[in-house]
């Protein structure tokens, strides 16, 4: 599941045509149809394409490294976010990008789902992902351009919603369509169609124009560069990049519980799956996310993000121990959506604590990036342990490795709150 979005503040000070905009914001909701595509590229991979790969005979372990394909962008996406900055307009970018994603989620509906297509498979998954990340960065810059500061909060909620909603759609709507109609390229070409509709709604939005501060890419790159490292290298960015590389809010499981050999361990069907991990997933983490956000308003983010570790341990725990049937099945996978919202919530407010105002939209990449890397390496982790030893025993092996990594963090925490201060040049 993709790391949340934080808005980034616009680049320079609005020009006076450019505060005329900024007073006059489209509404909210255009955002979450914009970012729908966002999210549904990794619901359509991580649920429908899972669940029929698996059922058409394809392994666990095959199956997760196609989810995995779909998660590696996001892990390096940050070398290339001042592109989107420095070169073309973010509407021009977000065309590019809405039209890679459409032809590929309709290119790999049409690729035959067997070991043998796996390489072809991946090829497509990794194309479709690499430019929903540019997707992404074109949003947030027309966001950010065109919010007051007093409304980021609330768009960034939007936002959200585009994220999760929209990979509820690409997991339940796809799911059930795949399920339902005569060849899974309908499914596909239904989503495409989808995508390049949300894509219409940038007439609603006003163009963010390149300043004269990214007239010249390599010194912008060159000063983005050395804010990162200076952000990283102390102690509030040290902590907040273990925070994101340790494998505590994954949530990993989920993925894996898609699959047909997986799920159907619960007796769960298809229509079960496109509902439960799709559709209602998706509602249930936007609710989570609300209850999030509200507790870090009154609590540390840090320490809400640690408990919602805690949190989704417990949930893979009980799940492993308590009876294999479809109720179970149900109650705990959203019970997984409503924990991983929280994380989402809690993971933007403890990142924008450290990343602090300059170069905001890279350092946030940055940290979403790496906490990205946990999720892809958990997910294969899982499989492996679910091919070879069971549903329990990967259930276990999340809960255990999600309870260890909060204790290594507390670990750090102690450490870097105890070291001595490193002395500044004069």
């Amino acid at each position: 599941m993709e790391a949340p979005i934080e808005i980034p503040p616009p680049p320079s000070d609005p020009t006076p045509a450019d505060a005329t905009l900024i007073h006059h914001p489209p509404h909210p909701v255009v955002y979450t149809f914009l970012f729908a595509p966002f999210g549904a590229v990794y619901g359509y991979v991580a649920v429908a394409l899972a669940y029929v790969a698996s059922a058409k005979g394809m392994s666990v372990e095959h199956t997760a490294l196609l989810v995995a394909t779909v998660i590696f962008p996001h892990v390096w996406k940050f070398f290339w976010s001042p592109v989107v900055d420095t070169t073309l307009t973010r509407k021009t970018w977000y065309l590019i990008a809405v039209s890679l994603c459409s032809s590929g989620v309709l290119a790999m509906s049409l690729i035959p789902l067997t070991t043998e297509n796996l390489f072809s498979l991946q090829a497509v998954i990794f194309v479709s992902s690499l430019a929903v990340t540019f997707l992404g960065m074109s949003v947030e810059g027309l966001v950010a351009h065109a919010t007051p500061p007093a409304q980021r909060g609330r768009v960034g909620g939007w936002l959200q919603a585009g994220n999760l909603g929209g990979s509820g759609l690409g997991g339940g709507a796809g799911l059930f369509m795949a399920s339902h109609l005569p060849s899974l390229w309908m499914a596909g070409a239904a989503i495409a169609c989808i995508f390049m509709c949300c894509s219409s709604l940038l007439i609603f939005v006003p163009e963010s124009p390149r300043s004269s501060a990214y007239s010249d890419p390599i010194s912008i790159i060159t000063e983005v560069a050395r804010d990162l490292w200076n952000t990283f290298k102390s102690r509030a960015g040290m902590l907040c990049a273990a925070l994101c590389f340790l494998p505590m809010c994954t949530a990993a499981a989920q993925a894996v519980l898609s699959q047909a050999k997986v799920a159907g361990k619960w007796n769960v069907d298809a229509d079960t799956v496109a509902i439960i991990n799709g559709t209602l997933n998706g509602i249930i983490s936007v609710f989570g996310c609300l209850a999030g956000g509200e507790i870090c308003a009154r609590l540390s983010p840090r320490r809400v993000y640690a408990a919602s570790g805690l949190l989704l341990a417990t949930i893979a725990f009980v799940m492993a121990i308590a009876p294999f049937k479809p109720w179970a099945y149900d109650f705990f996978l959203l019970a997984y959506a409503f924990a991983g919202g929280i994380s989402y919530a809690s993971f933007t407010g403890f990142v924008l604590d450290a990343i602090g105002k300059g170069a905001a939209a890279t350092k946030y990449n940055a940290f979403a990036s790496l906490s990205n890397a946990p999720i892809t390496y958990m997910g294969l982790i899982l499989a492996a342990v679910f091919a070879h030893y069971g549903a329990v025993k990967m259930l276990l092996t999340e809960s255990v490795v999600s309870a260890s990594s909060l204790f290594i963090l507390i670990a750090i925490a102690y450490a870097l709150r105890t070291s001595r201060p490193v002395p500044q040049p004069t």
